[in-house]
């Protein structure tokens, strides 16, 4: 049984590895979470907003909290991550004998830094509603108000297209933002038609 397993895992997409059914055109569809519909948050710069106006965003925030309880929140890294490579790196360095290597090694390690500074504040927020068993046809009138009741609110959002979602999950699983986007099958991108 165990070696049936090994050789369907083996078999297995990676998007199905991952949970992940489909992406829609607004949506993605899970094999276990339902499905995740994306409305995109255009940040506010709270540091030229007076403090009545932060107040002001922030009870809004709990306004839509408090009033739609099936919406989720998610705050995700728009640009890649060093964490990693800053970890082997001091390992390196902390092993290296050799100064002139540990010299280079440190170089990389600002350089790493230095990258991670210029992207700090490269965040991006979703407000997340997850469908589940919605009938088809009320699952865009819901969505529709849903997305009214975030604007009243005063939020700038955008539903996510199916590129918007692809390009969040190739950050999120694959932490990469200088692929386009997520493939839509395994090594799409390898494949030259006509050939």
């Amino acid at each position: 049984m165990s070696k049936k397993r090994k050789e369907e895992k083996q078999k297995a997409s990676t998007r199905k590895l991952i949970g992940i059914k489909d992406i829609s055109d607004f949506s993605l569809v899970t094999y276990n979470n339902g499905e995740l519909v994306y409305f995109l948050v255009k940040p506010s710069n709270i540091s030229v907003l007076s403090d009545e106006s932060i107040r002001a965003r922030v009870y809004a925030l709990m306004t839509v909290l408090k009033g739609m309880a099936e919406i989720e929140m998610c705050a995700y890294n728009s640009r890649e991550n060093f964490d990693g490579n800053k970890r082997y790196l001091k390992k390196r360095m902390d092993e290296e004998t050799n100064y002139i290597i540990r010299q280079l090694l440190e170089k990389d390690m600002t350089h790493l830094d230095n990258i991670q500074v210029q992207t700090a504040t490269a965040r991006e927020f979703a407000i997340v509603v997850r469908l589940r068993n919605q009938d088809e046809k009320e699952i865009m009138p819901y969505l529709n108000r849903i997305e009214k009741t975030l604007r009243e609110q005063g939020f700038a959002i955008k539903r996510s297209t199916h590129e918007d979602i692809q390009r969040i999950v190739a950050v999120y699983f694959e932490q990469n933002v200088t692929q386009e986007s997520f493939e839509d099958h395994d090594g799409d991108r390898w494949v030259i038609l006509g050939d």
